[in-house]
């Protein structure tokens, strides 16, 4: 691929290719533990991208405990460590079932509303910005009429980072992807449904987001709570419908 095409593409995705590429190089034993990565110029040289996407991919380096910023020296290499293994077994949770993703949902909102609040009070410059670009890619795969699952999930993991508690980042990654809720945009929707879906979707991110860059505590957690209510409500809709379907 061109420098130009990946500088086309949504900012969230190059991220996440220039993440996976630092993954397997480190994996690979081209950059040891102990070793400086190159900087952040030198990456995106590189790899053809900004270094706002070099400073995301590398954030998700270090929320996976792959590297630490020394301050004044640069981002180096850790030891690889064995990843815990999960308290709860939430990974046989069948996304395809209405039920379990309404239960996924309610256990999302009384811990991602908190994760806001903390998030609009502890962010850091740099990770509020990590936050609007994840949110912009949300909105690009929206508007491109493609699949924001990925997207949608790694903004809410940059809200979890920016907690500054790695519990909450835990928690999400434990979970998964799968728990994006996606089961309101059907095949059988009418277009105009679909696309009045997506603006209330973008609409529910932009609350989110904008709270937190603001740093209104509350105010974030409220958005959160109206976000993840609203796709129980969604859910809960759908699910009445395949009930009465059935009968």
């Amino acid at each position: 691929m061109s420098v130009q095409a990946k500088q086309e593409a949504p900012s969230g995705t190059l991220t996440m290719r220039l993440g996976d590429t630092l993954r397997r190089a480190i994996a690979a034993g081209q950059f040891p533990p102990g070793t400086k990565l190159p900087s952040e110029s030198r990456l995106s040289q590189a790899h053809g991208v900004s270094r706002t996407v070099v400073r995301e991919a590398i954030a998700a380096l270090r929320a996976d405990r792959l590297v630490e910023a020394r301050q004044g020296a640069g981002v180096f290499v850790l030891e690889p460590t064995a990843a815990p293994a999960p308290s709860l077994s939430l990974q046989d949770i069948d996304p395809a079932r209405v039920s379990s993703m309404i239960e996924l949902l309610e256990l999302r909102t009384a811990v991602e509303v908190e994760a806001a609040g903390l998030a609009a009070l502890r962010r850091s410059p740099a990770q509020e910005e990590v936050i609007i670009e994840r949110h912009y890619a949300v909105r690009a795969c929206l508007n491109a009429g493609v699949s924001s699952a990925e997207a949608d999930f790694a903004l809410h993991l940059a809200i979890a980072e920016a907690t500054n508690n790695p519990r909450f980042r835990e928690f999400l990654a434990m979970i998964g992807q799968n728990v994006i809720p996606r089961a309101a945009l059907r095949n059988d929707d009418k277009e105009a449904d679909q696309q009045a879906y997506i603006r209330m979707l973008d609409d529910e991110h932009a609350d989110i987001v904008s709270a937190i860059s603001a740093g209104d505590e509350d105010g974030a957690r409220d958005a959160m709570r109206r976000h993840l209510r609203g796709s129980q409500a969604r859910y809960r809709a759908l699910l009445r419908e395949q009930r009465q379907h059935v009968r």
